[in-house]
């Protein structure tokens, strides 16, 4: 495993592109004060090192009609099932998200639907018929006050662990 550290330009780098992924790469050459070539490097390696992960389109669930948001915090009856209940809530089209937590619960989900009597369907005739799952506990989401991707910007030392074979080299 090798260690990877973000400096300054990387942060700055990172911020940019959360804030706009579509940003092109002489932009943020420009924004840095470096060469577009040495952005291209930089990404790659943030790539190849597991920092970045891709980027995609986010649509607004309201604007599909999906206009309830809730979490759902689930109990197993048996813990260690655990990988079968999420196999199950992958074919849940409504569930966007999924956590295993502490607590008195096991799993975390958040689901989207079109109105309460979706909500209602979703959790009694299809989440709480998965076997293993013994209880729900259900919170409607009136607001979205925050939303933002991971916080970039300030850290003093960011470095992590890659278990990739060939970095690339500095610039």
């Amino acid at each position: 495993m090798t260690s990877y550290s973000l400096d300054q330009t990387d942060q700055k780098i990172l911020g940019l592109l959360v804030k706009n992924a579509r940003m092109p790469f002489l932009e943020i050459a420009r924004e840095c004060g470096v060469s577009g070539a040495a952005i291209h490097q930089r990404v790659k390696k943030l790539e190849s090192n597991g920092v970045i992960t891709g980027s995609r389109l986010l649509v607004k669930p309201q604007a599909l009609g999906l206009n309830v948001c809730a979490y759902v915090s689930v109990a197993l009856a048996e813990a260690n099932k655990y990988p079968q209940v999420i196999d199950a809530f992958k074919k849940i089209p409504e569930i966007v998200e999924c956590h295993f937590v502490t607590g008195r619960y096991a799993l975390l989900v958040k689901l989207y639907c079109f109105n309460h009597d979706h909500l209602m369907e979703i959790l009694l005739n299809t989440i709480q018929k998965i076997p293993y799952v013994q209880s729900t506990e259900t919170q409607i989401s009136l607001d979205q006050a925050i939303e933002r991707q991971v916080w970039v910007k300030g850290y003093q030392s960011t470095s992590f662990q890659s278990s990739v074979q060939d970095e690339i080299a500095e610039d």
